[in-house]
């Protein structure tokens, strides 16, 4: 499903070519003064404005709030038009509207195709469930369908003694199926902890649903555990009534269930003990405080989007947000469905070899630089009267 974070909950006038810019100017409240002697004339207005903001905070942040302020307002430039310009201005920007309700009529078609087809998936979800947790048994069919055509995939025979293996019946479904799955999910893994993993074995399923209204929920279902008595534990994205530009669903929040810990089990909480000393009887006591800690279990409480007076103080608030919204994403899109490629990690490969071209195009680049910085020696050499450094290297091998 498409979605935009919004970045503020402020109505903005897109700016024409001829308005303010549309961001602040990368103005940096901690720039330093050149430290190089060697400053060019043309250079020492830029040094003397980097050296005035480094030392005036203030002025740099007075100064990106009001071209923040400027974002957006008319420059007067379409007000200056004839009126029979203005006229058709006006008549395209009814145009742009007939085209955003299309816009919005084609995302809605793209949601209910979605649902059509994820009620044709459950049905294999459901089957995958019971395979894991020991319900049931693949099929023959299914068993063959599964089989690798590469060679180099089929089981090797170790020599091991059938005697020295353990029972097939002593083991139920797939152990750890999900957690290795999560484990395999990069996003996802960097929020286990070890403490996590023992509550994250007794994860029997993870499964998706769609809302009434734009958005979806999360469901995690768990065995009888040590940590906490839910059976599952739910966290729901919602989206916002209206389309955003172009159509697109517009992310406004998530909420997750709470969970019940059992005594002295919170995982995503830590005891802190610190020793204190009476100042007359001189006796120490040992005092235990309670501090929150990392935790996979703290998907559960995405962060509170800021109201319009905490903007200035929540300055990480839409970076928390953007990433838990990530994270949901990843779980709907690419676990859920795939979720035997992550526990296999074959779907590693995929993520790798997207890694890897980027990879390959940062390799250019950097040869391209080599390419240009060797050029740029040679001219050098040439100026000052000598060979290319190229061409005296070819006439040294040569003698």
């Amino acid at each position: 499903m498409a979605s935009e974070i919004p970045k503020s909950r402020s109505n903005v006038t897109a700016p024409t070519p001829q308005n303010t810019p549309a961001t602040n100017a990368p103005i940096s409240s901690h720039a330093q003064a050149p430290t190089i002697g060697d400053i060019q004339e043309e250079d020492l207005d830029r040094v003397a404005a980097a050296s005035i903001f480094a030392k005036n905070p203030a002025l740099v942040n007075l100064m990106q709030q009001k071209l923040g302020s400027l974002v957006g307002k008319p420059s007067g430039y379409v007000e200056s038009l004839p009126e029979n310009v203005r006229r058709r201005v006006t008549g395209l920007k009814g145009i742009q509207k007939d085209h955003a309700k299309l816009e919005a009529e084609f995302q809605e078609e793209v949601l209910q195709l979605e649902k059509k087809y994820f009620a044709k998936f459950t049905p294999l979800y459901q089957k995958r469930t019971a395979i894991v947790n020991g319900d049931s048994e693949p099929t023959d069919q299914e068993v063959e369908a599964g089989v690798e055509e590469d060679d180099d995939e089929a089981p090797v025979d170790d020599g091991e003694k059938d005697e020295e293996k353990p029972a097939q019946e002593d083991v139920k479904g797939i152990p750890e199926f999900w957690l290795t799955a999560i484990k395999n999910q990069i996003s996802l893994a960097e929020l286990i902890t070890d403490r996590d993993e023992e509550a994250l074995r007794s994860l029997t399923d993870i499964r998706m649903e769609y809302l009434d209204r734009p958005g979806f929920r999360l469901i995690f279902e768990f065995a009888p555990n040590d940590f906490f008595t839910n059976k599952s534990i739910s966290k729901t994205y919602f989206y916002r009534e209206e389309s955003g530009y172009g159509g697109d669903f517009i992310y406004d929040h998530a909420e997750g269930e709470k969970i019940d810990w059992k005594a002295g089990k919170d995982l995503t909480v830590r005891i802190e003990s610190k020793k204190q000393r009476n100042k007359n009887t001189k006796q120490t006591r040992v005092i235990k405080k309670t501090v929150p800690t990392e935790s996979f279990f703290n998907f559960f409480a995405p962060p509170t989007p800021p109201s319009e007076e905490e903007d200035e103080i929540a300055s990480d608030i839409e970076e928390r947000l953007e990433l838990d919204y990530q994270l949901g994403e990843d779980i709907k899109e690419k676990l859920i469905p795939r979720a035997i490629d992550w526990f296999t990690g074959d779907a590693l490969a995929y993520e790798e070899f997207e890694d890897a071209e980027d990879a390959e195009f940062d390799d250019e680049d950097d040869e391209d630089d080599e390419d240009e910085e060797e050029a740029e020696s040679d001219e050098d050499d040439e100026e000052e009267g000598g060979k290319p450094r190229s061409q005296q290297q070819s006439e040294c091998k040569n003698q």
